[in-house]
């Protein structure tokens, strides 16, 4: 037994241990290898979002312009804002505009999606179809969006020649048609973004609940509601917080369509147009459009929380 114990090649012979100082270097190398994943990451969070947020805060408080310092002032950019005529008809688009778009925006892509699944004859094509405003550019889009609804353009050129109306509809001159206008470019150029994540969250619905569904007697609207719905409640609130962010930060449409003062009258303003006017030039007031950014995330955090308490009593 001793001599086939000596017989044995030495790769098949045991390896040492490795001794306490290596057991100590590879502990400490387990220890330390996530934080070199993380330490970028965290960084990059620290100098490019957490520290700007906490500047801006700063100099809400200050009446520093752009070329030159400035001095802490308290309060005073904050009774100014809220003063300002503009920022009432800014926040009264905003939320408008948010109201108008959340319900179009939640429940159009999902029609569509439910549309798109299904194995029809050129279904690929109408795929491409609603997801190409997506990837177009949103200053493009919104030019040529213009150029259609100017009292020249496409449109009304249609309406006349049709008899639709005698005059030139003022798409782009009155406070609501431009507003509404902008609603639908938004709208039109978001459905296919949506309706791609709509289509991620319907692979998770069982056909099983549709077959038992559909044999207790329940049809297509009723299936929509009590089977399709609840499976994707969680995505529908998802893209409902999404929808409502970019709605509180409206810029490009509002701006190309209506200009930079806002439309005639400057009525058609959001607050981020607001923030880039008053913030903006050799002699802005960053100390009043840093007033104006503390505010926009106020206003932007509240319908993110009450959609997140929405959700949460729905699931108890």
């Amino acid at each position: 037994m001793s001599t086939l114990r000596q017989d044995r090649p030495a790769t098949a012979r045991r390896r040492p241990s490795p001794s306490v100082p290596a057991r100590r270097r590879i502990r400490f190398q387990r220890w330390f290898s996530p934080w070199l994943l993380v330490v970028p990451a965290l960084l990059w969070l620290a100098v490019f979002s957490l520290w700007p947020a906490i500047n801006t805060g700063v100099l809400s408080f200050t009446n520093v312009r752009t070329l030159t310092g400035g001095e802490f002032v308290g309060l005073t950019n904050y009774a100014q804002m809220f003063q300002d005529p503009q920022l009432r008809d800014a926040i009264v688009n905003t939320v408008l505009y948010m109201l108008v778009c959340l319900p179009l925006l939640v429940f159009l892509p999902l029609l569509l999606a439910l549309l798109v699944e299904r194995q029809l004859p050129f279904i690929t094509f109408f795929r491409t179809v609603l997801y190409f405003p997506v990837i177009a550019s949103a200053v493009v889009v919104a030019l040529i969006w213009q150029w259609l609804l100017d009292e020249r353009g496409v449109v009304n050129g249609l309406a006349q020649q049709l008899n639709l109306t005698h005059a030139a509809v003022p798409f782009l001159t009155d406070r609501w048609l431009l507003l509404f206008s902008a609603i639908g470019l938004t709208v039109w150029k978001g459905v296919g973004y949506y309706m791609i994540i709509y289509l991620s969250a319907l692979g998770n619905v069982r056909q099983e609940l549709h077959e038992a569904a559909a044999v207790d007697g329940a049809g297509l609207i009723r299936r929509f509601w009590t089977v399709t719905v609840p499976g994707v409640r969680g995505t529908m609130v998802l893209v409902a917080v999404l929808i409502s962010v970019n709605a509180m930060r409206i810029f490009t449409e509002l701006y190309i369509l209506g200009g930079s003062t806002g439309g005639v009258g400057g009525q058609d303003v959001s607050v981020v147009m607001l923030i880039q006017g008053a913030g903006s030039g050799a002699n802005g007031q960053l100390g009043y459009a840093s007033a104006l950014s503390v505010l926009l995330f106020v206003i932007t955090v509240g319908p993110m929380i009450a959609l997140a308490r929405l959700n949460r009593s729905a699931d108890q």
